[in-house]
């Protein structure tokens, strides 16, 4: 057991270095620009912010290093990208105090940045509160799906857990993020419906490209990891 802890991996740090682009990313759009299709399906318009349009892509990167690597390296990439979060909302937010350039001021101006970014700041509160609770409820509930099924189904575990990781930070982000007013009240609802059905639909999707990145990387990496006496604490950094 020691010496598989010790084991090195080729492609773990590529995986951890898209998984936290695409989280700032997603960060990002959603903060620039809501998206209206111009559809509903009953009192449910299809509206989304737009960083809606890649996040999901991160919990397919959360469900390959859990199903690859285990629950501790996956809690791992989840700090790490936690970090990144705080650190770039914190220099959005110091950028948007500092004074800015005439010339700046001139073409593009500071009710054009705060329009844009002044927002991010309540955003990544919203975001991290919701982005823990949800990476970490869509690790553990596939880890323990992975031991509970003897490794098959692999379907069911990616959105399975897909489905309880969206719904806890779905909410509690749209929650957070209406609160403080990044988004506005009416449109609360809307968005954490619209939000759900859009990541759980993508990752249901997705599911062959999962199913090749997972069986590749398995391959590729000689593991496929079982939290059998996992310590499931997310608050522990070691693996």
């Amino acid at each position: 057991m020691q010496q598989q802890e010790r084991k090195a991996y080729q492609y773990y740090d590529l995986v951890m270095a898209l998984f936290v682009t695409v989280l700032l990313l997603s960060n990002l759009l959603s903060s620039a620009k809501i998206v209206d299709l111009g559809a509903a399906l009953g009192p449910i318009a299809f509206i989304f912010d737009a960083g809606t349009l890649v996040f999901p892509i991160s919990y397919i990167f959360g469900d390959v290093l859990t199903e690859v690597y285990g629950y501790k390296r996956s809690r791992r990439v989840i700090w790490t990208g936690f970090a990144a979060t705080a650190l770039m909302g914190f220099f959005v937010w110091l950028t948007g105090i500092l004074p800015g350039e005439s010339e700046w001021q001139g073409y593009a101006g500071q009710d054009a940045y705060d329009a844009i970014l002044g927002g991010i700041s309540g955003l990544i509160v919203a975001s991290l509160v919701a982005y823990f609770a949800g990476e970490f409820s869509n690790s553990y509930v596939l880890a323990k799906m992975k031991v509970w099924q003897a490794g098959k189904n692999l379907w069911m575990r990616t959105i399975g857990s897909t489905m309880v990781g969206q719904a806890v930070d779905t909410t509690i982000f749209f929650i957070i993020a209406t609160a403080l007013g990044v988004f506005p009240p009416e449109l609360m609802i809307s968005l954490i419906a619209t939000n759900y059905l859009f990541k759980v639909s993508i990752e249901a999707i997705l599911t062959p490209v999962t199913y090749r990145l997972v069986n590749t990387l398995k391959a590729i990496e000689n593991e496929d990891y079982y939290d059998r006496h996992t310590d499931f604490n997310p608050f522990k950094l070691a693996v």
